[in-house]
């Protein structure tokens, strides 16, 4: 299996970003880290390990990116509005930097959006948003409320709510978003949502399922026994749904 190391200095970050890619041909797969994660996180879970077969065969490529979230949405020493703003740049350097990357790597012109936990948000999020370079989306475990307070997870933001916060939680933008264009490229991109049954974010991913289906974006939601929230079930998933 083909494995390169990239980094390179970041203008929208200001900072430099490390990467992984695997494989030589296919679909290009955007892997988003979970809170904690590292760009080589997907490989330490073994992610990468259980899509061997797909990777070794030119199905699949993925971009095992790095991850900020240290510096967005937990970083508690920031105001939240300093927080958000973070994200967007984290958001610009994947749509400014990875995604030209990987087109000039890969000509293949499917690129799949995908996470687990705090990453399915990452991966999700940025299709909501700008659908147009995304052929697929797979979120495994997401939470889709940044203000959500669940169990032991409280909102990601405090009280703290603008405009930014608005237009980057899904459950609350999408049911206002009227917006034809979007609407119809939206509808074109194939989504899979995977959540544990007893995951304390099951609820949100309903919630999320229902505004979908209102908006007539096709998707799909799947449970898996259990929570569900560990690499060990992503490394069952993964096969069935990347």
């Amino acid at each position: 299996m083909k494995r390169e190391y990239h980094k390179w200095w970041s203008e929208n970050l200001n900072r430099d970003m490390e990467m992984l890619v695997f494989g030589h041909a296919g679909a290009k797969v955007l892997v988003f880290p979970t809170r904690d994660g590292r760009f080589f996180e997907y490989e330490d879970l073994r992610l990468t390990e259980v899509l061997r077969h797909k990777i070794e065969a030119g199905q699949l490529q993925l971009y095992c990116l790095d991850g900020i979230s240290n510096e967005s949405f937990y970083c508690f020493w920031a105001h939240p509005s300093g927080r958000i703003q973070r994200y967007l740049e984290y958001e610009a350097y994947v749509l400014e930097e990875v995604i030209p990357f990987a087109d000039e790597l890969n000509d293949h012109p499917c690129i799949i959006s995908h996470g687990c936990s705090l990453g399915g948000y990452f991966a999700a999020n940025i299709v909501f948003r700008h659908p147009k370079p995304f052929s697929k989306l797979v979120a495994f475990s997401g939470r889709y409320d940044l203000t959500l307070k669940v169990e032991s997870f409280d909102s990601l933001l405090g009280a703290h709510y603008d405009d930014e916060v608005y237009f980057n939680t899904p459950t609350h933008f999408l049911p206002g978003l009227k917006s034809k264009a979007i609407l119809k490229e939206l509808r074109r991109i194939d989504m899979i949502f995977v959540i544990g049954r007893q995951d304390p974010f099951v609820k949100n991913n309903e919630h999320l399922s229902r505004i979908l289906t209102q908006k007539k974006i096709s998707h799909r939601l799947h449970y898996w026994p259990g929570r569900a929230h560990r690499g060990r079930f992503w490394r069952e998933m993964a096969p069935h749904f990347v």
